[in-house]
């Protein structure tokens, strides 16, 4: 998997998140079987609901959508691919740009097999947390969804579990619909990574050097260090407008497709989960506070208010379906020029006005 010139062993990534993984919840081999039986009807009975629900469907003659229930150790092989195919096509664009030369084989072993342990623990950190997931990046086009924690969770939080996994599963469904539906949405991400890559001055020394320590401080963060004293994040990687202006855009982006998740899961309704109000309310208890996750995503962006932003999605698409339905929202999808901008998260009329063409009264 790892390529000579890597920033991440991926391999020794992948190796040591299996080896530091804690063992998912005891259930018997009956019990599993019909857990991963009745995650496939949930995801399976999910679709219909999500189509009805956004009006979206996927675009004739794509790939069939491909839902893979899994365990945490194959959420961790798909995500050491997937962070692989991210990472490493953003170093070769830097070195590319900048005509520089790969450093020895010694240099590059050393450097890349220590952030690789450091991305090993994270990986076996994140992996027990992660519910489900629609790949993007890596293999691409498969909806994972991970048996062991959805059971841990749904027994943690004394919830229905026919009721859990379907709820779940539309949300899920709904990531697989988003980039099924919109074919443009994938590509879009990948060139955001290149126009980042494109506009940094760092050589690739010195990316190698910042994503160590980001690494190294998201494993501080995971064991619940300070911040006092922490690298930027992502953010120490940006110099510059064009770099924050991407971000900005991803930022934007990422925060669209989770509150459109977040509105759909909900909005379907008693009627296809009696107990959603109480799934909301516990789910929530939840998130509350700053737990790891809480604190591995800030240390990653560097900057408290760009976690505001994910929050801000659901504020978003909420506001614009209130306002011009959900035919009006939809009109997101049609391009690159239709997603919102930072500053339209929180003020959906403003988004309205600039892509629809009116700027309807807002009810007191």
């Amino acid at each position: 998997m790892s390529r000579p010139s890597s920033l991440v062993d991926w391999d020794l990534a992948g190796r040591t998140a299996r080896r530091l993984t804690k063992a998912g919840p005891e259930t018997s081999r009956e019990e599993a079987a019909d857990v991963v039986a009745e995650l496939h009807r949930a995801a399976a009975t999910a679709v219909a609901h999500v189509e009805e629900l956004t009006g979206l469907h996927p675009v004739a003659g794509g790939p069939e959508p491909v839902v893979a229930v899994v365990d945490r150790p194959g959420w961790v092989d798909a995500n050491t691919m997937g962070m692989a195919a991210l990472l490493d096509p953003l170093t070769e664009a830097l070195r590319a740009a900048q005509g520089g030369t790969p450093p020895g084989p010694l240099a590059t072993a050393i450097g890349s097999r220590a952030t690789g342990v450091q991305a090993g623990g994270v990986l076996a950190f994140l992996c027990t947390r992660v519910l489900g997931q629609y790949e993007v990046f890596g293999t691409g086009g498969r909806l994972l969804l991970v048996a062991p924690n959805i059971v841990e969770t749904e027994r943690r939080l004394g919830v229905d579990p026919t009721d859990f996994r379907l709820w779940v599963c539309l949300h899920e469904v709904t990531h697989q619909l988003q980039f099924t539906a919109v074919p443009w949405l994938r590509p879009y991400l990948e060139e955001q990574v290149q126009a980042f890559a494109s506009a940094t001055d760092l050589t690739p020394d010195v990316l190698r050097e910042r994503l160590t320590d980001l690494v190294r401080s998201l494993g501080d963060a995971v064991r619940g260090g300070t911040d006092d004293d922490a690298p930027q994040g992502l953010m120490a990687l940006v110099r510059g407008p064009e770099q924050r202006a991407v971000l900005d855009r991803v930022t934007a982006v990422m925060s669209l497709v989770e509150g459109h998740a977040e509105f759909v899961m909900d909005g379907v309704g008693p009627d296809v989960v009696p107990s959603v109000r109480t799934l909301r309310k516990r789910f929530a208890q939840r998130r509350k506070g700053r737990g790891p996750i809480d604190r591995v995503l800030r240390r990653l962006l560097g900057l408290e208010q760009k976690m505001q932003q994910y929050a801000d999605g659901r504020v978003f698409v909420t506001g614009v379906v209130e306002l011009a339905g959900m035919d009006g929202f939809n009109q997101v999808w049609a391009g690159p020029q239709n997603l919102p901008l930072v500053e339209e998260l929180t003020d959906p009329a403003r988004w309205v006005a600039r892509v629809l063409g009116s700027r309807p009264a807002v009810p007191a």
